[in-house]
């Protein structure tokens, strides 16, 4: 497994205030070279089992193993030499990240800071901002005069300009558009096959990924409701309402049709491609 946690919790704690759950003794494992679909509603704790990838946050109780790091409830809290080199975070909004007084400073820090030399950067800085779709004019800018669009995407190259092993993203296709966001989830889930790294998207649009991820995990209350593959997923009506989720608009039109012809719909890839075969089978039928 390249990821586990084990029996792992985690309280907020504000200033006057009772700790909040985030994680409620949150058990998964993972396996490596696979794009991950983290899904479930706000406040399920998808975003805060994210910040514990790279030692954001530490668990309160429970054992994390990521890679060849174990991270340990109740240790020193310090982060593993190395961790952060190897597990990439985006985080949700992306003026969290991006701090420098050029897009392409914020691209460079990264791979500066864990040894590459300036020409290795500078190369690494160019193929992140290609492979995003960022145009090398911008990189000139301050990333603030972005679009929201923009800022994001220079959010995922800067992380991804470090080459990371694992590459823990969280919302990375807000504020993009329904093309740029395809585009994004078809880039990224070609790492996996291309380069073997591990991607992991937390997302609540189960629409928009349904067709790239090899694994879907449903978090709610901070605990784990369902893992496993998209075709089993949109078919459990119980765990898509529990986890305030929808169904793909393929599969509602394809249990909408089913009831119209009195048949039961069939046990489908949830992608318009397998909609259009089988409703093609029903027409030659």
């Amino acid at each position: 497994m390249v990821i586990s946690f084990e029996e792992v919790s985690y309280r907020y704690r504000d200033r006057g205030m009772s700790p909040v759950l985030g994680l409620d003794g949150l058990n998964l494992e993972l396996e490596e070279g696979r794009m991950i679909a983290v899904l479930g509603a706000p406040g399920s704790g998808k975003s805060t089992l994210l910040q514990h990838m790279n030692g954001l946050i530490r668990a309160d109780d429970g054992l994390i193993r990521i890679l060849d790091f174990r991270l340990e409830s109740g240790d020193s809290k310090k982060i593993p030499a190395g961790l952060r080199q190897r597990v990439g975070l985006v985080f949700q909004y992306p003026e969290q990240q991006l701090f420098e007084e050029t897009v392409e400073k914020d691209l460079l820090f990264g791979p500066l800071n864990f040894g590459r030399s300036p020409a290795e950067a500078a190369e690494a800085v160019r193929r992140a901002a290609s492979f995003v779709g960022l145009d090398e004019e911008l990189l000139g800018q301050s990333p603030f005069k972005l679009s929201s669009g923009q800022m994001r995407k220079a959010a995922v190259a800067a992380v991804l300009a470090a080459d990371p092993d694992i590459l823990a993203l969280d919302e990375p296709t807000a504020s993009l558009d329904p093309a740029s966001r395809d585009d994004l989830m078809q880039r990224l889930h070609g790492l996996t096959r291309t380069q073997g790294k591990t991607i992991l998207v937390v997302t609540h649009r189960l629409e928009e990924i349904v067709a790239f991820a090899d694994e879907f995990v449903v978090i709610k209350d901070g605990k784990v409701l369902f893992q496993g593959t998209a075709g089993e997923l949109v078919h459990r009506q119980e765990v898509l309402e529990q986890g305030g989720l929808m169904a793909p608009s393929s599969v509602r039109m394809a249990g909408m049709l089913a009831a119209q012809l009195g048949i039961e719909p069939a046990e489908m890839l949830p992608d318009a491609a397998a909609l259009a075969e089988w409703y093609a089978e029903l027409l030659g039928s």
